[in-house]
This record gives structure tokens, C-alpha cells and sequence, in this order.
């Protein structure tokens, strides 16, 4: 067998058959599927299946090429359509040393600030970026799309506002997508919503159920999804009145040449940052953003990062207000978004540092110069427009049908948007050209246009350089203010500078280019090169997510094609891959069960049970969702307490929706009582949510739909390989059972109406029809490559790795949980607790000394304070398993030390830790330990060290006080 033709499954599993018999005879099993069987319960097995829908897997040169098929169906438009969603020019260097960079997407989310420094700094200059263009004092560390982050807006206004009204009122010319994901979710939470036609005289109070309304808060699109520009700072003032919230939706590049939201009054500017340097992708993933006046700075929903010091004293990034993100907090969560869109929100701060705040000026000003052009050429041949004041969007009404328009111009390779029977939208980007002008020009009939060859270059072109940019706007419109001042945006001009910048970030960051990130919980897999080359491939990445269906049929088709697989290996029998993060696929399992109660006129079932251990967004999505959470208690093994459940199930039996259970359970066990459980649900009519969080211990060994689910969502960026980015992007399918299907989110622009067994009917929880879709060659290459015996074997071995590490250090540190036959799923839980009895060390101190060792922490005090969470995956090889087994020994070693007094409890290596080249350069060391135990504690470090860039980090300082945007440079002097 040649390289090329090597099994994919065997360069993904870092465990070769010769490592695997050593870790089995340290078990006691002769096999791995042995081994898996006895961990299993026997109940749940899935009976082995004669057919498959799965083909054969395929070598890594089959499976491109497979793409590559995929790919040519795909027509490379020239998208035009707008709708805040454009074209763009990805700098290369970024494309090659973030995009396509490991160091930078296989990176985690910087919970462990020490060693996220590099990721850290870009997102404060995302902040900064995001702050300043907005005018407003604090923006987070992005959202998931403009349109969850408008939703998030909607629900900060609801609990800051002083209105006690529950009507929220909506922009007429808001993004429809937007309109859609509104509706979804405010009706979820008994928010009403009245649209308003403010840029045409449309005032406050609104009119709802009869009678006139003060609204709590109010949306403002700027400019207006018809490309219209206007003045909305009376609308602002108006609610203001009343004690409601403005929420401006803003176009970033425009904030250059317009004034800011802040400027205007707003409270809340939110939107997305897509078009600086990130491809469309068909939809994503792009980074949405919001940012908030001072005094709304704790109602951020997400993540915000900013300066606290280290050990030293000296300056240092971490996320601010808590390590866990404040909001989501059970049943008294105010929001469910757990993640972010890290890696796209640096490549949009990166693209702001590329061009600085003259060149995106510059930019923004060639746009709206070529907007200005195209409606000067219309508008001498007679045809009018909407508006006359626009940035870059212009809508024009067409003399017969809008129809020929767009058809005419989809014959030459360009997308407009349909409007309406008359009227048609064009939108221009950085990338449009003075020939691009010329043919949308020639769609709508124009007679001197020869765009197909023939005449001088004057007459095929539409030229735009004399163009005067935003002619028609309003003058107090102007911006006049400085942006971008900091010495970030003007620093790193030429390539080479750019480069080195991100490779200092990027040497500042620990990722899986570097070790192994044993993180429970979060399964930190190998992100294969093969899967990730498709992504940046123009096909898939500059595609509009609104584009017609003719021009996208190869993303159809692996999409559904993905659908169909993802569906088989868990048992169900529809899938949506709309969801954009797993916390977003809770939601919208959720929703679906809640629109199958009320079709079936049952709408007074609104109880959601939910263990005691279940991760937090799962009750965060439920209250969004609209449901109400009763918790079920846990026994002293992790598992649902089986009789507190009969009893709440019978408390709550008219009422029951829906049970939320994670499978194998959030302690790394499989329940052996879980076809009890869902068998008592479904008894009392409610539905089984199972959490898919946990799925890389299952895949082939048994399906969620077996066990009695009847939704769950899927995270493709845990079980299907799609990497982490440094906390996003994600992607968190939902699949259910017939029965719901037609509940699962639907979306006004999808192009596919009716698939899957039927229409999914439910309402969108993502801005585009297919979520993040740009990135689901990933998790297509990955399944085509492995196969459904590849997919069992990755689970095998990830389920042996997780029982050799507890099986190597039990002895040192008790495996909290354990099921059938004392074995683990594919996590273990190591209780520290009792080394900090009998030493004074605790879990933060074992955290910190790992970086010294060279590894990214487990997952600390999560499900129980106090532990760690420890994952491996199936990607790790034995030398890596042995390295951290070394590490964990070699640590609790220290920790004896300490307890016997050979250093003191307040100045030993692991309250220290972790230790900097600087800190063991300098001319005095005070420490009871030599500088090479601080730094080489085992002697392979000599050659691999990571060096952390700070000292250990304080969690507690000065969260009232903490900058979020950058700090002057000389404070890192």
C-alpha cells in the first residue's frame, strides 16, 4: 500500500496497534472493542447494520477530488446582493498566517489566559476596533452573526430598559434575515414585536393589540437593508423618553465615512465585521460584534477581554468579569451564547491593522464613489431610485419586471437581489469593478453599454473615480471624529511587519501545533490539513449565502449528503445544519419540541427537566426557549438520580416538555439507567433531549435515537473535526425524529424548501439558511475519509486513551466517576481535592505548573469544583499520553514536597507557576528551587519549550476597573 493510498482513519488515530496492545495489557483486555463492549452498557448497543449510507472510506486524494466535483458545481458569481453580506479581499497574509494557520485555528477558548496572550491581544484590538467605529465605550469579543447579536440586543434592552412594556420595535428596513430571527425568538419569550416604518415618518409610541405603546427598546438598521441612509438620532431620543434602549445595526466600513451609533446616541451598536477580510462562505462563519454605552458593560452577553496584571505586576490579557461567561447561569440565564467567532473576529481586527484607519476610510470611499457611479449612469437613462441617499446600496425601480433584470444579469456572471415585482437591489464592495458597474448597467438595459466586447475601454466601463461618495446622505451624517488612534492601526504597514506581528501572537498562544490540549468536555481532536484545504477554495468561499439555487447546486449537495450521514450514525431522521454553535442547536431542539407540543395543542407543557450536572447553556437555551427548568438531582456517581426523576416527572406530568440529558453523562460516565429514564419521559408524554456534547465516546458503538432520543444537537466542532479557532468557530447541528422534523429551523432565503422527508417549518436561530457553511467541507472530508469503521475506531480508541490515563494515575489521584466494569468514557474526572487537604496545592496551582511541563490544563473544576477533567481523543499518541502521565506524577511529587516541607506553602514551584524566561533570567533568584526546576522539571523540555509570556495571571484583580480596549503601548514597556 502506497502513502497516498494509507488509511486516512490510521494518520487521524495517534494510537497504533503496537501502542494499543501495550495499553490494553495495562488494562486487561485483548482487544479495544473488548474493552469498549465492557464500558458500553450492553442495553444501549446499536445492532450492527448491514447497509450504510456512509460509502466506503476514501483516501485523502479521492476525497479532494471528490470536492473538487462538489466544488465545480458551485458558480463563482460575482455576488451582488447585499443584505450585509459582501465580497471582500482577504489581505494574503493574513489568509496564510491566520486562516490557514494551525497555530491560530486549532487554538482553544483562553481560559487559560497565561497561554492565550497572542489570541488575547487580537481580540482586545477586535474590541478596540469594534468600540471605536461604533462610538460606543465597550464591544465584546464577538458574536455569532449580525443577526444573534441584534436578537442579543433585543434581550439587553429588555432587562436594562426602565419600560415595563414587552413590545420591541422593529426598523421596517432591518435586514429580513434579521426580521426572521426576530420573530423566532422573541415570540419564544413573550416579546411582541411591531415593525415600523421609521426612515418614512414612522414615529413613537407604536400601535400594538389597539392601543398605543411606549417599546422597551427599539431596532435601527444603519443604513437600511434597502441601502438607504438616514438620520435616526430622533427615533433614539424618542425612546429614550420612555426609558427604552436604541440598538443600531451598523455597517462597520460605512462608520468610516458616517457618524458613529455613539454619536448619534444609541446604547447599542451591533452587526457584523464579515466584510473586513472574511469570506462570505455561503452564510460563515463571520464575527458579529456589539457594543454597549458605559453602563451596560455587565449585561454583555459572550466574552469580553481585558488588561489585569500578572504575578509581576505587569500587564496581561485575560477575559474580563469571569473566567465563565457571566450570563449564563441556569435558569436564571439571560442568554445561552457560550461561544464566539474567535478565529474570524481576528482576521477582521487583523484586516483594521492591515489597512489602518486610512485605508479602511479609503476603502469605504471607492465603495460608495462606485454606488454613486452606477446610480449617476441609471439615473440618466430615466430610471429612478428608492432612495438617492445610500452608501452602497442602491434599490432601483425597473420599467417591466425585475425579473429580466436579475436574469439578464445572471447571464453575465453577476447576483442583484430581487426586491419585489419592481424593484431591484444592487450592492457594491471593495471588489467590484469599473467593468462590474458596466454589466449591472447592461442588465438593466442601459443602450450605450457594450459590456461584450467591441467598443473603447470608455464606453464598456463605468468609471467612478470623479464619483463624489455619499452625494445624496445628509450632511450632519458626516463623520468627522478620529478612529483606530492607536499605535496597533499604524504600526504594521508593510508585509513584513504584518507577518512578524502574528507570528509573535501566534508564539505567544499555546495550540495543538504545540501538544496535547487534554481539555474534558471539549474534545480537542486532530484537525487534519486534507480537511481544512477546501475551506479557502473560491467555490465554497465566495459564495453569497442568498445566492439562487442554479448557482449553488454543489453545496446543496454536500450538504445534504452530510445530512444523510450525520442522521445515520446517531439514529435519527432529519438533520439541520443551520445551527452555528452548539449552544444555538440546543436552542433550536427546543424550539422544535416546543412547536410539536403546541401543534398538537398540548402548548401548557412548558416543564424542562435537567440534571443537576448538565452543562449550563442547557439550561440557559431552555429558558430561551421558553420553558421552565425543574433540576433532577444526581447520586454520588455523576448519574441521574432515577427515583428523584419518576418523582418529577410525576409532579410535572401535564406539564412535562422535555427532558435534557447529556449521553455518555457530563462525568465522562454511560448511565447504565438511561433507557429507564427516557422510557419515563415519553410515558408522561414529554420528548427526550439528548446533548450531543459527549458523542466522540458513542459514534459506532450505539445512536442517540436508539437510546430514546427524539432531538439532539451535534457539535462538529468536538466530534466532526472542525477546530476550535480560539473559541469559534463552531458548528452544532440538531437532528431529530420524524415526528419533530417539521419543527427544525426553516429559513426565509434557504434554497431548499423541501428535503430531508419534509418542510422544516421552525424558524431560523442563524442568519443564513445552512449556518456556518463554509466550513462543513470539514466535517464532510472527515467522515468521507474515515468511513463508519473509521468513525468506531476513533471512538475506540478515544474511549481506550481516557481508561489509560486513568488507569496510569489512579494510584496519585482518585478517577472521581467510573461506570461498568470501573472503566470511563472518553474523559475522566481526577479529584484534586484531596491533594489540597493534604498539601495546601489546589487544582489553579496543578493548572499553572502543567505550562511549565508544557500543556494546556484539563478542564478545571468542571462538573466539580475542585477536579480536573481530562481528555485525551483519539488523536494522541502514546509518547504524548506518557508525557502528560510523566507531568501529573512529577507535579504531585512537588505537591509531597511541599507538604513535607522541603519548600514553603507561599514560595514553591507550583504557587509560582507558570515560570517566564524573564523571571528566571534575572540577576537575583530568591526561590527555595533551582531556576531549572522552575523551567526544565523533566528533562525533555531542554529542547521543546514553550514559554509562557506572563507570569501567572490574577483572576480577581480589578474586574471594576479592567481596560477592554488597548492599552497604550508603553504599558507592556
Amino acid at each position: 500500500m502506497t502513502s497516498a493510498q494509507r488509511r486516512f482513519a490510521d494518520r487521524h488515530i495517534g494510537t497504533d496497534a503496537a501502542a494499543q496492545r501495550t495499553m490494553l495489557d495495562a488494562l486487561g483486555y485483548d482487544s479495544v472493542d473488548h474493552l469498549v463492549r465492557a464500558a458500553v452498557p450492553a442495553s444501549i448497543h446499536s445492532t450492527p447494520r448491514t447497509t450504510t449510507d456512509i460509502p466506503r472510506a476514501a483516501t485523502e486524494a479521492e476525497a479532494l477530488a471528490e470536492l473538487r466535483g462538489l466544488a465545480s458545481m458551485n458558480r463563482v458569481a460575482r455576488p451582488m446582493i447585499g443584505l450585509g453580506l459582501y465580497d471582500t479581499f482577504t489581505p494574503s497574509v493574513i489568509a496564510r498566517n491566520v486562516l490557514e494557520n494551525p497555530s491560530w485555528y486549532t487554538a482553544y477558548t483562553p481560559y487559560q489566559p497565561e497561554i492565550s496572550q497572542g489570541r488575547l491581544e487580537a481580540l482586545i484590538n477586535f474590541q478596540t476596533m469594534v468600540s471605536d467605529l461604533t462610538g460606543l465605550d465597550t464591544a465584546n469579543a464577538s458574536m455569532l452573526d449580525e443577526s444573534t447579536a441584534v436578537v442579543e440586543g433585543m434581550l439587553l434592552a429588555r432587562r436594562a430598559s426602565k419600560s415595563a412594556s414587552n413590545v420591541f420595535a422593529v426598523d421596517a428596513d432591518a435586514l429580513p434575515q434579521t426580521k426572521a430571527l426576530l420573530r423566532t425568538r422573541a415570540g419564544a419569550v413573550g416579546i411582541a414585536l411591531v415593525e415600523v416604518d421609521f426612515a418614512n415618518g414612522g414615529v413613537l409610541p407604536v400601535e400594538a393589540d389597539g392601543e398605543q405603546v411606549e417599546p422597551f427598546g427599539v431596532l435601527l438598521q444603519y443604513p437600511g437593508a434597502s441601502g438607504r441612509v438616514w438620520d435616526p438620532s430622533g427615533v433614539i431620543d424618542a425612546v429614550h423618553v420612555s426609558g427604552g434602549l436604541a440598538i443600531v445595526a451598523a455597517d462597520l466600513l460605512a462608520l468610516t465615512l458616517l457618524r458613529s451609533p455613539g454619536s448619534l446616541g444609541a446604547d447599542v451598536a451591533v452587526g457584523t465585521t464579515q466584510r473586513f477580510g472574511v469570506p462570505l462562505g455561503f452564510g460563515g462563519p463571520h464575527a458579529g460584534y456589539m457594543a454597549v454605552r458605559q453602563g451596560l458593560e455587565r449585561q454583555l452577553p459572550g466574552r469580553l477581554v481585558g488588561v489585569s496584571q500578572d504575578a509581576e505586576g505587569h500587564p496581561a490579557y485575560r477575559l474580563a468579569l469571569q473566567t465563565r461567561e457571566q450570563h449564563i447561569r441556569r435558569e436564571k440565564a439571560t442568554s445561552n451564547i457560550c461561544t464566539s467567532q474567535v478565529l474570524l473576529a481576528v482576521m477582521a481586527s487583523m484586516y483594521a491593522v492591515y489597512h489602518g484607519p486610512e485605508g479602511l476610510r479609503a476603502i469605504a470611499t471607492d465603495v460608495a464613489k462606485k454606488a454613486e457611479a452606477l446610480a449617476g449612469r441609471l439615473r440618466e437613462y430615466g430610471l429612478s431610485l428608492v432612495s438617492d441617499s445610500f452608501f452602497d446600496t442602491i434599490r432601483v425601480v425597473t420599467p417591466g419586471p425585475s425579473k429580466r433584470v436579475i436574469d439578464r444579469a445572471r447571464s453575465r456572471g453577476y447576483q442583484l437581489f430581487w426586491a419585489d415585482d419592481a424593484t431591484v437591489g444592487v450592492s457594491v464592495d471593495e471588489t467590484t469593478t469599473a467593468d462590474d458597474l458596466a454589466a449591472v448597467a447592461w442588465a438593466f438595459g442601459l443602450p450605450d453599454v457594450e459590456f461584450d466586447g467591441g467598443g473603447e475601454e470608455g464606453q464598456r466601463a463605468v468609471p467612478f473615480d470623479d464619483a463624489v461618495p455619499l452625494a445624496g446622505a445628509p450632511e450632519v451624517l458626516r463623520r468627522e471624529d478620529e478612529y483606530l488612534t492607536h499605535p496597533v492601526f499604524h504600526t504594521h504597514r508593510s508585509e513584513t511587519a504584518m507577518m512578524r506581528y502574528l507570528r509573535t501572537l501566534s508564539d505567544r498562544d499555546y495550540a495543538l501545533d504545540r501538544g496535547m490540549i487534554p481539555l474534558g468536555s471539549c474534545t480537542m481532536k486532530l484537525n487534519a490539513a486534507t480537511e481544512m484545504a477546501a475551506v479557502s477554495w473560491p467555490e465554497f468561499s465566495r459564495v453569497h449565502p442568498f445566492a439562487p439555487e442554479a448557482d449553488v447546486r454543489g453545496y446543496l449537495a454536500m450538504i445534504e449528503q452530510l445530512e444523510t450521514w450525520l442522521a445515520e450514525v446517531t439514529g435519527y431522521d432529519a438533520v439541520s445544519l443551520q445551527p452555528n454553535a452548539g449552544s444555538q442547536g440546543e436552542l433550536a431542539g427546543l424550539l422544535a419540541i416546543r412547536g410539536y407540543h403546541d401543534a398538537n395543542g398540548e402548548s401548557e407543557r412548558r416543564v424542562c427537566l435537567i440534571p443537576s450536572s448538565a452543562h449550563g447553556t442547557n439550561a440557559a437555551s431552555a429558558v430561551l426557549a421558553g420553558l421552565r427548568v425543574v433540576v433532577v438531582a444526581c447520586d454520588d456517581q455523576g448519574n441521574v438520580d432515577l427515583d428523584d426523576l419518576r418523582g418529577k416527572v410525576e409532579e410535572h406530568r401535564d406539564e412535562l416538555a422535555a427532558l435534557m440529558i447529556t449521553y455518555p453523562s457530563t462525568h465522562g460516565v454511560y448511565e447504565l439507567d438511561v433507557l429507564e429514564i427516557t422510557s419515563a419521559v415519553h410515558d408522561a408524554g414529554g420528548q427526550v433531549y439528548v446533548d450531543g456534547a459527549n458523542l466522540n465516546a458513542l459514534l459506532g458503538y450505539s445512536r442517540f435515537g436508539d437510546l430514546g432520543g427524539d432531538v439532539s444537537h451535534l457539535n462538529l466542532h468536538k466530534t466532526f473535526a472542525i477546530p476550535h479557532g480560539g473559541g469559534g468557530p463552531g458548528v452544532g447541528p440538531v437532528a431529530a425524529k420524524a415526528h419533530l422534523a417539521p419543527y427544525l429551523p426553516g429559513h426565509p432565503f434557504s434554497q431548499r424548501k423541501d428535503h430531508a422527508g419534509g418542510v422544516f417549518q421552525g424558524g431560523p436561530v442563524s442568519a443564513a439558511p445552512h449556518g456556518s457553511a463554509g466550513i462543513l467541507p470539514i466535517s464532510w472530508a472527515y467522515v468521507r475519509m474515515m468511513g463508519t469503521e473509521g468513525l468506531t475506531d476513533a471512538t475506540a480508541a478515544a474511549v481506550l486513551a481516557a481508561n489509560y490515563l486513568a488507569a496510569r494515575l489512579r494510584d496519585h489521584f482518585p478517577v472521581l466517576y467510573t461506570g461498568d466494569n470501573g472503566l470511563v468514557a472518553h474523559e475522566c474526572i481526577l479529584d484534586l481535592r484531596p491533594l489540597k487537604e493534604q498539601t495546601g496545592v489546589t487544582v489553579d496551582d496543578v493548572a499553572k505548573r502543567l505550562i511549565d511541563y508544557g500543556f494546556h490544563a484539563p478542564t478545571m473544576s468542571f462538573p466539580v469544583a475542585g477536579t480536573l477533567m481530562v481528555e485525551p481523543t483519539e488523536s494522541e499518541d502514546l509518547g504524548e499520553l506518557e508525557r502528560f502521565v510523566e507531568a501529573m506524577i512529577a507535579i504531585k511529587n512537588e505537591a509531597l514536597a511541599v507538604a513535607a516541607g522541603e519548600w514553603p506553602k507561599d514560595d514553591n514551584p507550583l504557587v509560582n507557576a507558570p515560570h517566564t524566561a524573564a523571571s528566571i533570567a534575572a540577576d537575583e533568584w530568591t526561590h527555595p528551587y533551582s531556576r531549572e526546576r522552575a523551567v526544565f522539571p523533566v528533562p525533555s523540555l531542554v529542547r521543546g519549550k514553550y514559554w509562557p509570556p506572563v507570569r501567572r495571571i490574577d483572576q480577581a484583580w480589578g474586574d471594576r476597573n479592567l481596560v477592554c480596549a488597548c492599552p497604550p503601548i508603553e504599558a507592556f514597556a
